[in-house]
C-alpha cells in the first residue's frame, strides 16, 4: 500500500495513519505506535509514518544451532567446519529491515530490503520476505526488538545508488525479523553467521570458504586432457585421409574412457581434502 499524505497540513506533533488516515498523536520520542482507529501498527520516521510488521519466529536456539551446523557442513564452507570450529555464543533479537515493494517497468513486483540498523552481515538483503508471512507488529516484542537507527531516507538513497527510483516504490514499511546471531572461531579467527529464525536460512558475509584453486587446477587439467584427445582424429585424417579419421576417433574414445575414471577420482580426492 502506498504511503498516504494528508490533504491538509497537520500539527507538528500530529501524523496521519498510513491505513485509515486517522490522526496520530505520538508522545515525544515515541517511534512505535498503534493506530487507535484501525489498529494498524506503524513506525514514525522523522514525521513520516510507515507500516510496521514483524516476521514470527519458528525456531528455538537449539534448532537454530542445528541450521548453523548444517550450513557449516555444506558445500560452501571448508571441509569439517562444523567439527573444527568452536561456537562462542549466540544471541536472539528482532532485527529491523526497511521493506520496499518495487513496481518494475515490466509490471512485475520486486521486494527490496535494506538494513535499518548497523550490521556486519549485509547479506540480510537477500532474505526472502513474502507479504503473506508478515504480521502486524506486536508491542510485546519491544524488549527483544532492536530499534532502527538508519533513517528511511538513507535507505532510499541506497536504492537510488542501485538505479532504483523512489517513484518505482509502491510500498515501504519497517519489518522486524527474528535472527539468531552466532559467533564462532576457526583457526584463531572469529566469524559471524546469522540464522533467520522463521525459515532457518543462514547468512554470512565472511566465512571459511572452500579454496577455489584446487578445483580450478582439476578443471584445467581435465580440459587439457580432452583437448589433446580431440586432436587425434584431426591428426589421423591428415596422415591417412582414407582410414586415419576412424583410427583417430577410436583412439580418442578409448583413451577418453580410460582417462575419465582417473580424473573423476582425482576430483573426488580434492573434494575430500579441501
Amino acid at each position: 500500500m502506498a504511503l498516504q499524505t494528508p490533504a491538509t497540513p497537520l500539527p507538528t506533533n500530529t501524523l496521519a495513519c498510513t491505513q485509515c488516515g486517522g490522526e496520530l498523536h505520538p508522545d515525544e520520542g515515541q517511534i512505535f505506535l498503534t493506530c487507535p482507529y484501525c489498529g494498524a501498527a506503524v513506525y514514525l520516521d522523522k514525521s513520516r509514518v510507515v507500516f510496521h510488521w514483524y516476521l514470527a519466529s519458528t525456531l528455538n536456539e537449539a534448532r537454530a544451532r542445528a541450521s548453523l551446523a548444517r550450513w557449516m557442513a555444506g558445500n560452501q564452507t571448508v571441509k569439517d567446519l562444523d567439527k573444527k570450529s568452536r561456537l562462542l555464543g549466540g544471541a536472539f533479537a528482532y532485527f529491523p529491515l526497511w521493506y520496499f515493494k518495487r513496481r518494475r517497468a515490466d509490471g512485475q513486483e520486486q521486494i527490496l530490503l535494506e538494513p535499518a540498523a548497523a550490521t556486519s552481515v549485509s547479506e540480510l538483503r537477500r532474505l526472502a520476505l513474502l507479504g503473506g508471512d508478515l504480521r502486524k507488529y506486536d508491542p510485546a516484542l519491544d524488549s527483544q526488538a532492536q530499534p532502527p537507527t538508519v533513517p528511511l531516507q538513507a535507505a532510499l538513497a541506497w536504492l537510488a545508488e542501485r538505479q532504483i527510483l523512489t517513484d518505482e516504490i509502491s510500498e515501504q514499511a519497517l519489518v522486524h525479523v527474528p535472527l539468531y546471531t552466532f559467533k564462532y572461531s576457526y583457526q584463531d579467527k572469529t566469524y559471524t553467521a546469522v540464522v533467520e529464525a522463521a525459515t532457518g536460512g543462514v547468512y554470512a558475509n565472511l566465512f571459511p570458504a572452500k579454496a577455489e584453486a584446487p578445483y580450478q587446477i582439476i578443471g584445467t587439467l581435465t580440459a587439457l586432457v580432452f583437448l589433446c584427445l580431440a586432436t587425434f582424429p584431426v591428426v589421423g585424417a591428415m596422415y591417412d585421409p582414407a582410414g586415419g579419421l576412424v583410427v583417430g576417433l577410436l583412439a580418442c574414445s578409448g583413451l577418453g574412457i580410460l582417462a575419465a575414471p582417473g580424473l573423476f577420482g582425482l576430483a573426488a580426492w580434492v573434494a575430500a581434502k579441501v
